[in-house]
C-alpha cells in the first residue's frame, strides 16, 4: 500500500468518537499505508464500536495512563497484535483531563490541578517509556496541545497542563533524539468533541475563532488537526523535534 506512512505501525490513543482528532489521525493514517492500533479508557465497548468505522477495523488495547499496570503491560499487549516482530514507528497522545474544579483557576484545589498535569501532561512521557521497547529503530511522537503561550478564556488549570505538555515534549526530544525517536506537538483549534463538553465555557473559547483565524475555522471539523498529526507521523519531518506546529487556522499569530 501507498501513502506518506506506507509500512508504518501507529499506536493512538485518545479515540472515543468520530468527531475526535485521535480519530481523524488514526482514519488518514490508514489510508496513507498505516497499520494502527487504538488505546482506550473506560468506555472501551464504545471505542471499539467507533474502531469499526475506520477504514480497517482497528484492534483495541485498554489503557489507563494513570495505572502503572497498564503502562507496564502495554508493550506485552502490542506484541500479542503484532506477534514477533512488533514494533512501533508513532505514537499519537491524544489524552487530557481536568476535573471541573481545574477550570476554576483560583478556587481549584491542588488534587483537581495534580490529577490535570498527571493525565494531560506526565502521561506523555510515562506513554513514551512504556512504548519505548518497541521503538529500538526511532520513530515519531506526536501529542495534542492548545496553545499555552497565553491565558485564555475558561481554560484555567488546563491551560497550564497544556503549558506542562509543551515543555515535557522539549525535554522528551532533547531525552529520546539520540535514540532516533521525534517528539512534536500539534497545536489545535478548538473542535466540538467529546472532550469538549467537559469544559465550562467551551463557546465563549471558541467563540474567539469565529473571529480571528484568518482562514478559517470549522469547530465541527477535526481531519486538518489530523492532517497535522500524520504529517508529523512521517518521515517528511526527518530532522524536526521539540516543535510545535499549530493547525488552529492561524489564530496563534493575530494580534489584538
Amino acid at each position: 500500500m501507498s501513502g506518506i506512512l506506507a509500512g508504518k505501525r501507529i499506536l493512538v490513543t485518545g479515540v472515543l468518537t468520530e468527531s475526535s482528532i485521535a480519530f481523524q489521525a488514526a482514519k488518514v493514517a490508514q489510508n496513507e499505508g498505516a497499520e494502527v492500533i487504538l488505546t482506550g479508557f473506560g468506555r472501551l465497548s464504545l471505542v471499539e464500536r467507533i474502531a469499526k468505522r475506520l477504514p480497517k477495523e482497528a484492534p483495541v488495547i485498554e489503557l489507563d495512563v494513570t495505572n502503572q499496570e497498564h503502562l507496564d503491560g502495554l508493550a506485552d499487549r502490542i506484541r500479542e497484535h503484532q506477534g514477533e516482530d512488533a514494533r512501533l514507528d508513532g505514537i499519537v497522545h491524544s489524552i487530557a483531563f481536568g476535573p471541573q474544579g481545574a477550570f476554576n483557576f483560583l478556587e481549584a484545589s491542588w488534587e483537581d490541578v495534580s490529577t490535570a498535569v498527571h493525565v494531560s501532561a506526565y502521561s506523555y512521557k510515562a506513554l513514551a517509556m512504556a512504548c519505548l521497547p518497541l521503538m529500538e529503530k526511532g520513530g515519531a511522537l506526536v501529542g495534542l496541545t492548545f496553545d499555552a503561550q497565553i491565558a485564555w478564556p475558561k481554560y484555567d488549570w488546563m491551560g497550564v497542563a497544556k503549558a506542562a505538555l509543551e515543555g515535557t515534549n522539549r525535554y522528551l526530544a532533547r531525552d529520546l533524539g539520540p535514540k532516533g525517536i521525534r517528539c512534536n506537538l500539534v497545536s489545535a483549534g478548538p473542535i466540538k468533541s467529546m472532550a469538549a463538553k467537559s469544559i465550562p465555557g467551551f463557546e465563549e473559547l471558541a467563540d474567539v475563532w469565529n473571529h480571528r483565524a484568518p482562514i478559517g475555522w470549522e469547530l465541527t471539523d477535526p481531519e486538518p488537526a489530523g492532517r497535522g498529526v500524520v504529517g508529523l507521523l512521517s518521515d517528511f519531518f526527518p530532522r524536526t523535534t521539540g516543535e510545535i506546529v499549530h493547525v488552529d487556522g492561524g489564530v496563534h499569530m493575530m494580534g489584538a
